[in-house]
């Protein structure tokens, strides 16, 4: 799939010509190339990469080894932002120009109007988003790949965690560990919280050390590609007690009977409700308090998700976590996340890492 030609069949049947993408993730979506500042505008002739002399060596370089998405072609800045874009859309013979205004200010869209009196300028919503949804081959591989520098990491930290570690130095060593073996860098700041604070579903690291026969909750995900990934495991370090057990066992079901619905056509709600019904069925009904799960790609949360508030369907080739949680406030909390691609009748779930309860 060449993102840059879907993008425009949609332009050109709302009228415009072109379309012009400012931010980065965009950008990285319809060329393929990691670049912090410039522009794209995908027009009927290409998917035209504007950038500075910081970028337009490595982007010659990329679409000379086919590393860029086939109808990008690299310009290297001749002017100010706008100026180059004026130019660009005059040697072109564009006409009319749409931006996604779900994406920028209303002082830029006004900056874009000002500079473009002869156009026709409008703003659409979500221009790439609805596309993203849906992954290509291409993207999932490399979410594949960032899933298992985060398996890797997982393995590696059991034989880190030990008495006398802190929670900040967890979440240093998983991201160490990442990086070193090949990730772009951590898809999200890294959660790694135990004893108490692990009933905090988006706790943050400090320097305390690891609390002893209690859980332990560890959420992180490599970037790989620029693709995320995501993955949630809770351990003991010690012994976990019967009423332990039992919270644990009851969110691992719970996340069994959401993955066994999960299929092309089922909607947000179908999925959280076969989580959330099974853990309120077990007496914690008010203790998962977020949605069972989210899509991920380029951004580590992007729509749909599985949650009580969605009721569109969710189609094959969509990557979505699965990652039901019981949090007991000032006591404990268990999240058991993976990350799956719907399929038309079922789904594949990429995450490879233990999910019975581990003692350390």
């Amino acid at each position: 799939m060449i993102n840059g030609r879907e993008i425009y069949k949609k332009i050109e049947n709302e009228g415009y010509d072109a379309a012009v993408f400012f931010d980065e993730i965009s950008q990285r979506y319809l060329t393929g190339f990691y670049t912090t500042d410039g522009i794209v505008l995908v027009s009927k002739q290409e998917t035209a990469l504007i950038t500075d002399s910081r970028y337009f060596e490595a982007a010659s370089i990329a679409k000379s080894n086919g590393t860029l998405l086939d109808d990008v072609t690299p310009y290297l800045f001749s002017n100010r932002l706008l100026d180059s874009l004026a130019e660009h859309i005059e040697k072109k013979g564009i006409t009319s120009l749409v931006y996604d205004k779900t994406l920028l200010t209303v002082a830029q869209a006004d900056r874009i109007a000002e500079a473009f009196p002869n156009l026709k300028i409008g703003g659409s919503s979500n221009i790439c988003s609805e596309s993203r949804r849906i992954k290509s081959q291409r993207e999932i591989e490399s979410i594949k790949a960032a899933q298992q520098i985060t398996d890797s990491a997982f393995t590696h930290i059991l034989s880190f965690i030990r008495e006398g570690v802190t929670e900040i130095e967890v979440a240093a060593e998983l991201e160490y560990f990442a990086r070193k073996n090949g990730a772009d860098g951590m898809a999200f700041d890294t959660i790694a919280v135990s004893g108490k604070k692990s009933s905090m579903p988006h706790g943050v690291p400090s320097d305390i050390e690891l609390t002893k026969n209690s859980f332990f909750t560890m959420d992180f995900g490599a970037k790989y590609n620029g693709y995320c990934s995501d993955m949630t495991r809770t351990v003991v370090l010690g012994k976990a007690d019967g009423e332990m057990k039992q919270v644990y066992e009851t969110v691992l079901e719970a996340q069994k009977k959401a993955l066994g619905v999960i299929k092309s056509g089922v909607t947000g709600i179908e999925v959280d409700a076969a989580a959330r019904e099974h853990i309120y069925s077990e007496g914690y009904e008010g203790c998962f308090g977020h949605s069972t799960g989210h899509s991920l790609g380029l951004e580590i949360h992007e729509s749909p998700s599985f949650s009580s508030a969605n009721k569109e369907p969710v189609f094959a080739c969509t990557v979505m976590s699965v990652e039901p949680g019981i949090y007991i406030p000032g006591k404990y909390g268990v999240r058991i996340e993976d990350i799956i691609i719907v399929t038309e009748n079922g789904c594949e779930n990429l995450t490879r890492s233990p999910k019975q309860l581990i003692e350390i």
